[in-house]
């Protein structure tokens, strides 16, 4: 099994710049002696270890941790992708093993459509010829655009963090939202080539959450994606901000429990070996 996105970091450091004091349980030093015990407990072999702050210097210091520690297989690191040296720095980061795929954190640009400007073309290209992949982090509002993004670049290896974090509605909350999110996901799945990572659901609940309530999330990803096209992944720390590792683990065993075995290890490791082509890299 393997956990398709996870993070670890230390505030110290001064690059995050969403990491605040307000933030209460996850402003703090994470590292893998933290997740060892749920990697454990879970029975989970590797994890795609994440950028969360928009720096080289991050990226270089995952890779410190990720040389490290076994249980990493491949790293998501960060490119400025407007940067006239992007290409040169691409290459670079290609050479490395356990580099898999770069993240800007386009969530936080103040342009929705930052994606589509002409100044990315020489990065995206070099993404594509140098078989690193690209998660893109986005919003409802952005989705339009990746749609417009995924068909211009329709070589790039692309795949959606986090669904696209929908508002997950709870309780006897409207779903106000939810079918402009899967209208916009089935045209995303059924035009691209794109994944999907399964993760950072609890995290936009608008309340306490059940599985229950985040079964309707599953089952429009699952129909317009596919089992084979989803990538289950803890987006630990972050989750302990709605309620933790474990939780969140029972639940996705309980939402891929109806599914046919060899569908529920391609979603809990397989999709995720193949997408970033860990059985090449870092996994060979």
């Amino acid at each position: 099994m393997i956990d398709g996105h996870q993070h670890y970091w230390s505030p110290s450091r001064g690059d995050y710049r969403w990491l605040t004091p307000e933030l209460g349980p996850i402003y703090r030093d994470f590292g893998p002696a933290d997740f060892a015990p749920w990697l454990g407990w879970a029975r989970i072999e590797r994890t795609i270890l994440v950028q969360a702050a928009d720096s080289v210097a991050e990226t270089n210091y995952l890779l410190a941790i990720a040389r490290e520690t076994p249980s990493v297989a491949g790293v998501v690191g960060w490119v400025d992708l407007e940067a006239r040296t992007a290409p040169t720095q691409i290459e670079r980061l290609a050479q490395d093993p356990l580099v898999v795929g770069v993240r800007p954190m386009i969530q936080d640009l103040p342009d929705s459509a930052w994606m589509l400007r002409p100044s990315l073309g020489p990065a995206i290209a070099a993404l594509s010829s140098s078989g690193l992949a690209f998660d893109a982090l986005v919003r409802m509002d952005h989705l339009p655009h990746l749609h417009a993004f995924l068909r211009r670049y329709p070589e790039l290896r692309v795949v959606v963090d986090h669904a696209a974090k929908p508002v997950v509605a709870c309780g006897m909350r409207p779903w106000l939202a939810f079918g402009a999110w899967r209208n916009h996901m089935e045209a995303i799945a059924s035009e691209s080539t794109a994944y999907c990572k399964l993760s950072g659901l609890v995290t936009e609940a608008d309340g306490e959450w059940s599985t229950a309530e985040l079964r309707p999330y599953f089952d429009a990803l699952l129909e317009t994606f596919g089992p084979r096209r989803l990538i289950w992944g803890s987006d630990w720390p972050v989750v302990d901000l709605a309620g933790g590792f474990e939780p969140w683990w029972r639940a996705t065993i309980e939402l891929v429990g109806g599914l046919a075995p060899e569908e529920q290890w391609a979603i809990l490791g397989g999709n995720a070996a193949d997408f970033y082509r860990l059985r090449t890299r870092a996994l060979a």
